[in-house]
């Protein structure tokens, strides 16, 4: 009977010690991610695999970013934020939006009438839903933020409706 409680304990150790070792691991990858997209210039493209953007980004960030998602209206970080400051891609630090260009739309999610500048970000054709819509990425790793629409306040008249799981807010000191 000791001798499979001693078994059990030392089964036990071994399985919370190789536990250990693989969050380490990951945690270690994670950081080699993180710090290779520190050192790479802001005006280079990122290309990390699917695997390397699953190991950086949360789940809810992942399914945004990556599988082009969409986060419940009014239930979300950013959509009631009046704080001033920069507006950043949440998979690759990429300066997006000013909180300057930021209104209130109603709609649920952070709304914006214009970008930071127009070789920030990208637009492409959104057929997904039925109706033709403008898709909006980051010009910097092509992850999704969001939608597009043409009824937004002047002087452009859009409305760039983001996710706010997509965006990191920087906020400034003023």
């Amino acid at each position: 009977m000791q001798g499979r409680i001693a078994a059990c304990f030392l089964l036990t150790g071994l399985l919370l010690v190789c536990g250990i070792t693989a969050a380490r691991s990951v945690d270690a990858e994670v950081q080699r991610i993180r710090k290779q997209l520190k050192t790479l210039p802001m005006n280079q493209p990122v290309k990390l695999s699917e695997e390397d953007w699953r190991k950086l980004l949360t789940p809810a960030q992942f399914l945004v970013l990556r599988q082009r998602a969409t986060e419940p209206p009014f239930t979300n970080e950013y959509a009631n934020e009046h704080q001033s400051g920069i507006y950043l891609c949440a998979a690759c630090g990429n300066e997006l939006f000013a909180s300057k260009t930021k209104f209130e739309s109603g709609t649920g999610w952070p709304s914006f009438y214009a970008p930071l500048a127009p070789d920030k970000i990208a637009l492409a054709a959104d057929r997904t839903t039925g109706f033709s819509r403008q898709e909006v990425l980051c010009a910097r790793c092509w992850s999704h933020l969001g939608h597009v629409f043409n009824d937004g306040p002047p002087p452009t008249h859009l409305r760039y409706c983001l996710n706010s799981v997509s965006l990191k807010l920087k906020k400034s000191k003023e």
